[in-house]
């Protein structure tokens, strides 16, 4: 008889070559914003990108940008950066896979918002809607089972098989 799919460990060696490529991701947007003085001060890079984008946006988020975040932008802008590097290690390791997923979710979705992609069709095939799905598919499934940390932590957790035989 022959198998039509493939067996669950070839499922799960792709998913955390996913999980690899997405860490890598958020560690190469996360990392140089921490590096990079500028992007968290007054008038720096976060502050410009926020006042470009309120120009943009309406309703809730408009409001949101306008009295929350762009009075705040050098809080924000260290909040992005540690968010994106700490989203990064997390899926990178495998440590928290989920928790990584979730924040890189977060933090995607928030962009996708900030842009007003939402109003637009080619705003749904961008790079913020492909960061939303890669970092959910690390939310929803257990892609840090293999070749990371969440496995590691898992086997120790689990019951060994002899104390299962034996009842």
């Amino acid at each position: 008889m022959t198998r039509l799919l493939p067996y669950p460990q070839t499922y799960a060696n792709w998913l955390a070559i996913l999980r690899i490529y997405t860490g890598i991701f958020w560690l190469i947007h996360g990392i140089p914003k921490i590096l990079n003085p500028g992007f968290a001060a007054p008038d720096g890079m976060m502050a410009g990108m926020i006042g470009m984008t309120v120009q943009k946006t309406s309703g809730a988020y408009h409001d949101f940008l306008v009295h929350t975040v762009l009075p705040n932008a050098s809080l924000f802008a260290h909040l992005v950066a540690w968010g994106e590097t700490l989203t990064g290690v997390s899926l990178l390791l495998g440590l928290l896979t989920r928790l990584g997923g979730i924040g890189g979710t977060f933090l995607a979705l928030n962009y996708w918002l900030m842009k007003s992609s939402f109003a637009t069709i080619d705003g749904y095939g961008g790079l913020d809607m492909a960061a939303i799905a890669l970092s959910l598919t690390h939310a929803v499934l257990p892609t840090g089972l293999v070749a990371g940390l969440d496995g590691v932590l898992d086997n120790r957790r689990s019951i060994p098989p002899e104390v299962i035989a034996r009842g």
